[in-house]
Order: C-alpha cells, then sequence, then structure tokens
C-alpha cells in the first residue's frame, strides 16, 4: 500500500512471491501489485494457497514494484498480464491513453480518511480552520479534503497544506501537522492504536465523496477476452469465498511462507479489512463508476466522461 513506507522496507527491486510449481505447469500469469504484500491482497494469496490457481489451469506469480507507480504502466506495456491499481488512478491513465480495463475489483469501499489524534482539539472536520493538514499524494487527496471542508463550510484556503511525504501519522505525533488526508483507515488508525497515540478518522464518504472501489485490478484491454483472465477471476471468486467463510484459516494461508507478515499491525488490519472485499470481484457495478467519473468531473480531474466500457467491463 501506499500510505506503509514509514512501516515496511525491501532491499529489492522486485520481490517475487510463487507458491511451488505445480507438477504440471499451467499457462502463465504474472500479476503486478500496487505495494508490499499486506492484507488488502488477501483474496490474491487465498486463491493462490487454496490452489485455486492451479485447478484452473494457471500458474500465477505475484510481484510487489519497488515503484507503486509502475505496474499499471507495465500491463499498459504488454510487460505483465495483471496490475493493482486504484479506481480514481484508472480513470486518470485511462485518460492519459493508457490502454487499461478494470476486470475485478479487491477492495470494494474506500479506506482513504481524514485522520486527527484523538485527544487533540479536532472534534470535527469544522475545528480545522486554520489549522495545518498533512497528504502524501496531491490531486486527488487533496480534491478529498477539499470536498470534507465544503461539507463543513470551509474551503482549502481556510487550511495550511503540507507535504509529509507519506509520513502521516508520524507528522502527527510530531505536532507538525493538525490533521492529514489520505491515511488508510485498516492501516494508520490501527498503527496510531499500537503507538498508544489512538487516532480517531473521519471518512470521506460520509463527507460528500461518493464511494468508489479502493483496489482494483486492471488488464490490458487487448488481452480481456482471453481465457486465463477470465480463469484468473473465477479462481479469485473462489479466493473471496473461501476467505469470509474461513478468516481464521484464510490468514494462515496469507501467512504460510511470509513470516514477516505475522505481527500486531497486520493481524489488525486483516480484521478492519474483512467486510471490505468484494464478495463478487468480477461484478461491476455501472451506476457507481458512472456517479464517481461525474465526481471526478465535477472537480476537474477528468475534462470528459469516458465511456463506461473503456473503463471497466464484467467479464461473465
Amino acid at each position: 500500500m501506499k500510505h506503509l513506507t514509514m512501516l515496511f522496507t525491501t532491499s529489492f527491486a522486485f520481490c517475487l512471491f510463487i507458491l511451488a510449481p505445480p507438477v504440471t505447469a499451467g499457462e502463465k500469469v504474472t500479476v503486478l501489485l500496487d505495494w508490499f504484500i499486506n492484507p488488502d491482497h488477501a483474496p490474491l494469496f487465498v486463491a493462490l494457497e487454496r490452489g485455486y490457481f492451479q485447478n484452473a489451469g494457471l500458474e500465477v506469480e505475484f510481484i510487489a514494484p519497488s515503484n507503486p507507480n509502475d505496474p499499471p504502466k507495465f500491463v499498459a506495456a504488454g510487460k505483465a498480464d495483471i496490475a493493482v491499481s486504484y479506481q480514481h488512478s484508472h480513470y486518470l491513465q485511462v485518460a492519459q491513453g493508457l490502454p487499461l480495463v478494470r476486470i475485478a475489483t479487491l477492495v470494494a469501499t474506500p479506506l482513504n480518511s481524514l485522520v486527527v489524534l484523538r485527544d487533540g482539539d479536532i472534534k470535527s472536520i469544522a475545528d480545522l480552520k486554520g489549522k495545518t493538514v498533512g497528504y502524501s499524494v496531491g490531486g486527488f487527496e487533496t480534491v478529498l479534503l477539499k470536498v470534507m471542508l465544503e461539507k463543513q463550510g470551509l474551503h482549502l484556503s481556510d487550511v495550511k497544506l503540507v507535504n509529509v511525504n507519506f509520513s502521516l501519522s508520524p507528522s502527527l505525533f510530531a505536532g507538525k501537522t493538525d490533521a492529514v488526508i489520505g491515511a488508510f483507515r485498516n492501516f494508520e488508525l490501527n498503527q496510531m492504536e499500537i503507538e498508544k497515540r489512538p487516532g480517531r478518522a473521519f471518512f470521506v464518504e460520509e463527507y460528500g465523496v461518493p464511494a468508489y472501489d479502493e483496489l482494483i485490478l486492471v488488464a490490458h484491454r487487448d488481452t480481456i477476452a482471453q481465457e486465463k483472465i477470465l480463469k484468473f477471476v473465477d479462481a479469485l471468486t473462489l479466493g473471496v469465498q473461501y476467505l469470509v467463510n474461513h478468516p481464521d484459516e484464510s490468514w494462515q494461508l496469507f501467512i504460510r511462507g511470509r513470516k514477516e507478515l505475522d505481527d500486531e499491525l497486520n493481524r489488525r488490519a486483516w480484521a478492519d479489512t474483512l467486510t471490505r472485499f468484494a464478495l463478487r470481484p468480477g461484478a461491476l457495478d455501472r451506476r457507481r463508476y458512472d456517479r464517481f467519473a461525474r465526481f471526478m468531473k465535477d472537480q476537474g480531474m477528468l475534462k470528459t466522461i469516458p465511456p463506461l466500457e473503456t473503463v471497466a467491463v464484467e467479464l461473465r
């Protein structure tokens, strides 16, 4: 995840996580993650460990990138089959001309939130007037903040914006910011609890931002009719079903061979993310996507609203 820079490090440009190869090699599918392996990716790894991909005749490998901006670009260039992305980023990339299409959803609710210290003097968004708000990535996060402030009669000019370079909760702890936008509620809030500096979250979808998919899977437009892409989504669906029915067993599958993930933060994040996974990953809510596209256009992020079929599809 893009907000876990302070929590994870890597010494490799790409870290490869592969289940032991099947006796009979299947059709290769390369999936680029958006960041280091974390509970947001649980359905993918449950499907892997349960053998659902292998049973579908697929040999799937997951690659964690050194730069989270790269995966969709690599898929667009034909260097990988599937990438984990974000709905808002996907719209922007399609508008830039990348031949990418959303084929499935991992996390079906927003994770973004505005976070303050629970014991601080910010009790409502209205209390942010004259305060300092930190962010990691401009653009979408700034739009979220703008809309949330306007819901309370404030404007961006009423706060001081500071780029904290992904150090969201540390900037709150150090008193450099009074609030941060872009904090993922299933991680930052848990990290703050662990550090004994609990936070209070204001959820974007409760302050004027239409609900959207946080994490999605995208593929090249020319490949979405390939049988291996269809099989991948079907196997992922089985993974989600098992995960929802057997969360404890799924946790053990998730950390199997990845003991570095077995810590308090990931255990807490796992519990908080379970209810947010798309139960039907391949299903597409067309009205929801259209509504979010109109929101992005109204906020000046899109010049025009692209035809939905150029952005997202339901394969079956």
